[in-house]
């Protein structure tokens, strides 16, 4: 298996060449098709875990006949252990506006949407200041393009695109029923891209470094480098941008206390790996995914703890729209509690894998169908500590 060690790189917060406002300007000039035939051969995917292939997204929704068309900026960062695009944010906004008017120009929209995380309304201000700015050099440039910011009300299950959607018009936040996709049907039920704070970033760098040295980085299942939040028992909590196709062993050795027992790799819905499978390990597509979250826990921490705060939190922001995920997360957190307890027996575990596993089949969205990670990796690898 193709593999790299780990290599920080400096792409989105240190490239001294990237002037967003240049590289747009550079950008509009070139045919629609050719800048999406350049995403495309990048080998960008989706940086908010799913790692769908951003250029044909946008292909499929220029192909589209139905108007108009909508860009939207996915900055509803909920995921338990992430805080990357915060940072971007902060940092870089304008590389995320310059990618969404990029977009916006390749797929004949007019119009582009920041949903902004509730718990990051801190940022406003000085967002729709500079954003401000930004609208006012694409009108000055006659660029048929405007960005806006809406505001989440703090529900994650607001992450789920088609959720977002019903959010942004004003109706609870649901995942739809799938097709039609967003490119089809997304926002007012138009054709839509939406992609990740973090995939907009990548656009406007794409556009100003060349897919060449995009696809130079990485690996050839999964391109390019990533943004990292790394939190736990580690001496350098952080944000961190490094090359894709590292193992977790180079990661640990690299941010761990010396007394990693485990990494939860994607959030609370991600995988949870155990000490021994760290060096086999691959972060990237043709491993464990992630769309940023990399926790750490050493062997003073309790993996039945871990799971339990895991399970609650899906038991409290599950939108309670179908059944397997409604019942599903509180039949899981008290099955295990009654394991703890003594109240079942350790071969009850079991029982509760097959919930989950059926979860992770028959839920509506992403929400319940990921409850199945972190509990079946932390059952399977730690069930001495959720037994005794």
């Amino acid at each position: 298996m193709e593999t790299t060690n780990l290599k920080k790189v400096d792409i989105i917060f240190e490239c001294k060449d990237c002037d967003p406002i240049d590289v747009l300007d550079k950008t509009i000039k070139r045919k629609p098709d050719d800048i999406i035939l350049d995403i495309i051969d990048s080998g960008l995917k989706g940086r908010g875990g799913a790692g769908f292939p951003t250029g044909l997204k946008w292909k499929f929704t220029k192909n589209e006949n139905a108007t108009p068309k909508y860009v939207i900026c996915n900055a509803d960062e909920g995921e338990p252990g992430t805080f990357k695009d915060r940072e971007i944010l902060d940092q870089v906004p304008e590389k995320v506006f310059a990618g969404m008017a990029i977009c916006g120009y390749s797929i004949g929209a007019q119009e582009g949407f920041i949903y902004l995380r509730g718990e990051y309304n801190f940022l406003l201000k000085t967002l729709n200041a500079k954003l401000e700015k930004f609208n006012k050099m694409l009108k000055d440039k006659k660029v048929d393009f405007s960005i806006q910011i809406k505001s989440g009300s703090g529900a994650y299950i607001c992450g789920e695109e088609s959720a977002l959607f019903e959010s942004m018009e004003g109706k609870r936040g649901e995942p739809r029923n799938k097709p039609p996709y967003p490119t089809v049907a997304g926002y007012n039920s138009k054709p839509t891209v939406i992609n990740n704070v973090e995939t907009l970033v990548y656009t406007t760098m794409i556009c100003n470094l060349g897919p060449e040295k995009f696809k130079s980085l990485g690996t050839a299942d999964s391109r390019g480098s990533k943004v990292f939040s790394v939190s736990g028992d580690t001496p350098i909590a952080g944000i961190y941008e490094l090359e894709l196709g590292m193992t977790l062993k180079d990661f640990v050795d690299e941010f761990g206390d010396g007394d990693t027992k485990a990494v939860q790799v994607g959030g609370a819905s991600g995988h949870c790996i155990p000490r021994k499978d760290l060096e086999d390990t691959i972060i990237g597509f043709e491993g464990i995914p992630t769309g940023g979250s990399m926790m750490i826990f050493n062997s003073s921490r309790s993996m039945y703890n871990v799971l339990h705060d895991y399970l609650e939190f899906f038991t409290e922001e599950s939108c309670g729209q179908c059944t397997p995920c409604r019942v599903g997360c509180q039949q899981l957190l008290k099955g295990m509690e009654a394991v703890k307890k003594g109240d079942k027996k350790p071969g009850y575990l079991e029982d509760l894998k097959k919930l989950a596993a059926n979860m992770k089949l028959s839920a509506k969205c992403g929400l319940g169908q990921s409850v199945a990670n972190p509990f079946t990796t932390i059952v399977d690898n730690f069930r001495e500590e959720i037994i005794y």
